[in-house]
């Protein structure tokens, strides 16, 4: 038989091609790493972590003094180029173990003021007596300008008796029991600094004994 060709047409062999391995992603490589590998990071890398990193033991340190905002005062003053803002925070702070102070800071902004107070607050500090029970050795009247604050002691399970701003300063002081009277002015600033101006002239029970003239 006489083979027919086909002309004009070329009729070309697929070229064989040879099966290549798979090869592995490095996102397989990670999770089989993360899968496989149960040790704990630092086992990874050649050590335990670090416990010295800065500022790890800080967050844990009990505070020396406790705070407290008493007072916050918005000032707006009107310029050229409109209204600006200002902040006056009134801050306490104490120790609840005899020892107290306060002070008034002021920024634009409300966080600002209560740090510079804070601060502030740390370099006026004040010692005051306590006695058995938590309270005040005699009675004492407190002044600062048209403000009087009266404090009088009270017997144990009695508790504060007083507001907002003397409340403030005689619980971080360490007062437990004790009764107050406000008088005359009622600004905040005022009865704090009156309240202070009393527990400073607190005298202990042999300096009452040596003015009564029975020691």
């Amino acid at each position: 038989m006489e083979e027919k060709k086909v002309v004009g047409v070329e009729v070309e062999e697929a070229p064989v091609t040879e099966k290549v391995a798979p090869v592995e992603t490095r996102a397989e490589v990670a999770g089989q790493t993360r899968t496989n590998d149960r040790r704990p990071r630092g086992d990874r890398r050649g050590g335990p972590r670090r416990d010295n990193r800065r500022g790890g033991d800080r967050r844990n340190e009990p505070k020396e003094f406790e705070d407290r905002v008493v007072f916050i005062n918005r000032v707006s003053k009107t310029v050229k180029g409109g209204r600006r803002m200002k902040f006056t925070a009134l801050v306490a702070i104490g120790d609840k173990k005899g020892r107290y102070g306060f002070a008034v800071g002021k920024a634009a902004e409300v966080p600002d003021a209560i740090k510079k107070a804070m601060e502030a607050a740390k370099k006026n500090i004040h010692n005051i007596h306590l006695v058995k029970g938590a309270t005040l050795s005699h009675e004492v009247v407190g002044k600062f300008g048209a403000c009087n604050v009266y404090l009088k002691p009270a017997p144990e399970g009695t508790g504060i008796i007083a507001g907002g701003p003397v409340r403030a300063i005689l619980e971080l002081a360490g007062v437990q029991n004790v009764c107050s009277k406000v008088y005359g002015s009622r600004a905040a600033i005022n009865i704090v600094r009156a309240t202070s101006q009393g527990l400073d002239n607190l005298k202990s029970y042999k300096e009452m004994k040596v003015l009564r003239g029975k020691e």
